[in-house]
């Protein structure tokens, strides 16, 4: 949907960096929803709890982002309570560009890769 809106353009330079600020974030939020419902499943008993899943539940645990969020996700030193707050202002900033098309101001910081 954001490559055909924002299709690539010389006169353009920003549609590109949103189709890539969308890439980046999706690929976060998948790696997110995934060990998520492991985690959850392995605190139950469903699956066998890893090695990852149990560093991914003590970090949630501890207010710390967890490193397979943190090693495909932006740069931060915050606790995840503040990541989380963080990470959903970054997204719901890219849908209003998406719905509303793109803003006269941007928040550079946050981009991935300001």
């Amino acid at each position: 949907m954001v490559g055909k809106k924002y299709e690539t353009d010389y006169l353009e330079s920003m549609n590109t960096v949103i189709f890539q600020e969308c890439v980046r974030y999706n690929g976060l939020l998948s790696v997110m929803k995934v060990t998520l419902a492991a985690v959850q499943r392995g605190l139950v008993g469903e699956i066998v709890m890893t090695e990852e899943l149990e560093m991914i539940s003590n970090a949630m645990y501890t207010n710390q982002t967890p490193k397979a969020w943190s090693s495909v996700g932006f740069l931060s030193l915050k606790p995840l309570a503040s990541w989380i707050v963080d990470t959903n202002d970054r997204v719901n900033f890219l849908n209003t560009w998406i719905t509303e098309g793109t803003p006269i101001k941007f928040w550079f910081s946050g981009f991935f890769f300001p």
